[in-house]
């Protein structure tokens, strides 16, 4: 009986304790047309490292930003820049109420869990990125896409420490990906 318990100790102690990690992963992107124009759907896996989660949990919200970026690439010069777009993310703690508040422009969602928010916070959903007539038939583009963390609105105090300490540090690397408008028709006007 003892040896049993003893042995699922042992076991329970190898496997791999979930804990967030202080990372940003781009899990998954998809860049195509939408009602007004092209969106991007995107799904990150957000960490928070310890600093992070105990200055939230302290009453500091964190502001995330999620950049799309849309390039033609040309042999003879630099790539052409045709777009670059901002999404501006909120994560803030309200200890009145024990909830977590994601916030999107003027949106918002509770949740009662840190792991419930940071996967919300991690969803972006039909974001308009471009309309549908600066895309110009037949062209390919390169696309990419990254979320981190705002550390310019962070206060003061913790902005110096985003500068020194690696904690504070959080983003994901760029996705990058080839888009092809395809030979459609446009339109015509």
């Amino acid at each position: 009986m003892i040896s049993r318990l003893l042995r699922a100790l042992l076991f329970a102690a190898a496997l791999p304790v979930v804990a967030y990690a202080d990372a940003i992963d781009v899990k998954n992107v998809t860049f195509g047309p939408g009602e007004d124009g092209f969106v991007v759907n995107a799904d990150f896996g957000v960490g928070l490292s310890a600093a992070l989660e105990e200055a939230l949990n302290s009453g500091v919200a964190l502001h995330f930003v999620v950049e799309f970026e849309l390039e033609r690439p040309r042999w003879y010069w630099f790539n052409e820049k045709e777009v670059s777009e901002r999404l501006q993310l909120r994560l803030r703690y309200h200890a009145l109420s024990g909830q977590y508040r994601v916030a999107r422009e003027s949106l918002y969602q509770n949740f009662f869990s840190l792991a419930d928010a940071l996967r919300a916070l991690g969803t972006v959903r039909d974001w308009a990125v471009i309309e549908r007539e600066r895309i110009r038939p037949g062209q390919n583009y390169l696309a990419q896409v990254r979320m981190r963390l705002d550390t310019a609105q962070l206060p003061k105090p913790f902005q110096v420490s985003a500068l020194t300490n690696r904690e504070w540090a959080l983003a994901s690397e760029w996705k990058r990906f080839a888009v092809n408008s395809g030979a459609e028709e446009r339109p015509s006007r």
